[in-house]
């Protein structure tokens, strides 16, 4: 995992520097959010493996899975096909995605709730834990029923615990002393 990671790195950073340049970041999200799942596909997995398969067909492939690609994606297609990287797009992808975020000043979020939680709940809570962790954040929800009650936040190495389980374990700490 980590040796894909370094190699997609390089790959996603000029993407970036080339999508920040032309004020296209939302365009190549979508690009290489397409040509990622295209390149986790079983089937294609094996055309790209196939040695019979030239470099110019996969780039033809792959731009035709975009539609109209213009001469920025054909020109990093055809990169990535010559050093035979094609593979590393999902990772790609996944970096892109961190940096473009991080330009825009948002970060993804953990909340473990006791309970199911509605988007509308979610959108209620979101103002309140954007002010705590004083960025904006893009959040995702996930059931853990033994929290008893209330939410856990998780953003990066930051942690909110506002549930009846974290504070139990306070009170038991506190009792102990």
């Amino acid at each position: 995992m980590a040796e894909t990671v370094t190699i997609a790195r390089p790959y996603a950073e000029a993407v970036f520097s080339l999508a920040r340049e032309k004020g296209a970041l939302a365009q190549w999200s979508d690009r290489l959010e397409t040509l990622s799942a295209f390149a986790g596909n079983a089937e294609v997995s094996a055309v790209i493996d196939n040695p019979n398969v030239r470099q110019e067909q996969l780039v033809e492939l792959f731009s035709s899975a975009c539609g109209k690609a213009d001469g920025g994606l054909s020109n990093r297609l055809k990169l990535l096909a010559q050093n035979d990287r094609l593979t590393v797009l999902p990772e790609i992808a996944g970096l892109y995605e961190t940096m473009k975020r991080a330009e825009e000043g948002t970060r993804d979020g953990q909340i473990i709730s006791a309970f199911a939680m509605s988007d509308a709940q979610v959108r209620e809570v979101t103002p309140e834990l954007e002010k705590h962790f004083k960025c904006k954040l893009n959040l995702s929800v996930t059931v853990d029923e033994t929290l008893i009650g209330g939410i856990v936040v998780t953003v990066g190495d930051q942690t909110l615990d506002a549930s009846v389980r974290g504070k139990l374990a306070a009170m038991a700490v506190a009792l102990k002393n």
